[in-house]
């Protein structure tokens, strides 16, 4: 609940950030423009999400046949989480690793690399598509849609008024250098703040799949001991074609960073979420 609460919050103030901005600098046209925009490229990426992720990655759809054990630990799960059962790929990646996509329950795929199936036990992937298969089911590749969409739109309104201030700028001396000053404030810091509350709802997104996958698999324990792996071979074996724009997908960020770097991650720290799954187990 308390994660739920803040993703809420933070699409609120993702939201708040954009009115404030398109006030300031677009005017209600700019922000209108902003978010027409902005919501057809996240519209085709969310509608397309299952077919446009997998094909990036070269994933291949697996039968029963083919992978029995992986397809009966996808069965067990998807009946005591009370979803369809998704379609079930693998990614050719050494790097292990897994991610969920898809638009709803009903048009969505899990996949998993070739390296998570040989590093980790039945129990530890159990764990983690458990994971995955939350995220389908609080829809949160929607969630990500419609802060992508504010946070694109931002972004947009921002550099609008980037090139109006470096072409037409010289309009506002008669009101002194306050309104360049304000205007170029904003177009450095309104990006920063809308990427960190937007990675921000990433984070409690994860929070809540790794709950609930937990609840699903009954093994919060196996799901803690599957990061801590999934963690330590991101660090030695890197992921060919991962990106920034699409890190957010996978259960262990493929792309790490620490420090500061840690705001502008999709993913909480691996050692605070192994605490709280260990929290879980103990409780």
């Amino acid at each position: 609940m308390a994660n739920r609460a803040k993703t809420l919050l933070l699409l609120t103030l993702l939201t708040g950030l954009l009115l404030f901005i398109g006030e300031a600098l677009g005017g209600r046209s700019g922000l209108v423009m902003a978010l027409f925009f902005a919501f057809i490229m996240n519209f085709i990426s969310y509608w397309f999400s299952d077919s446009i992720v997998l094909k990036m990655y070269g994933a291949r759809e697996v039968t029963p046949a083919e992978m029995p054990e992986l397809h009966g630990i996808i069965d067990e799960l998807v009946q005591s989480a009370g979803l369809p059962k998704p379609k079930v790929c693998v990614v050719p990646e050494q790097a292990p690793n897994a991610f969920a996509t898809g638009r709803n329950p009903e048009h969505s795929a899990v996949a998993v690399t070739e390296g998570i199936l040989r590093v980790l036990s039945p129990q530890e992937l159990k764990g983690v598509i458990a994971h995955e298969l939350s995220h389908i089911k609080h829809r949160d590749t929607l969630i990500s849609t419609v802060a992508a969409t504010i946070a694109g739109a931002i972004m947009f309104l921002l550099r609008m008024a980037q090139w109006a201030w470096m072409f037409g700028g010289s309009r506002d001396d008669d009101n002194g250098g306050g309104n360049i000053l304000a205007s170029l404030l904003l177009i450095v810091v309104g990006p920063l703040a809308a990427m960190i509350i937007q990675m921000a709802i990433s984070r409690s997104r994860e929070f809540m799949a790794d709950e609930e996958g937990a609840r699903i698999s009954h093994a919060p324990m196996a799901l803690a001991d599957a990061l801590l792996k999934l963690e330590a071979y991101a660090h030695r074996v890197p992921m060919e074609r991962a990106t920034p724009t699409t890190s957010s997908f996978f259960i262990v960020n493929p792309l790490t960073g620490k420090g500061l770097l840690r705001l502008f991650s999709t993913h909480p720290s691996t050692e605070e979420r192994v605490e709280r799954l260990r929290q879980m187990a103990r409780s």
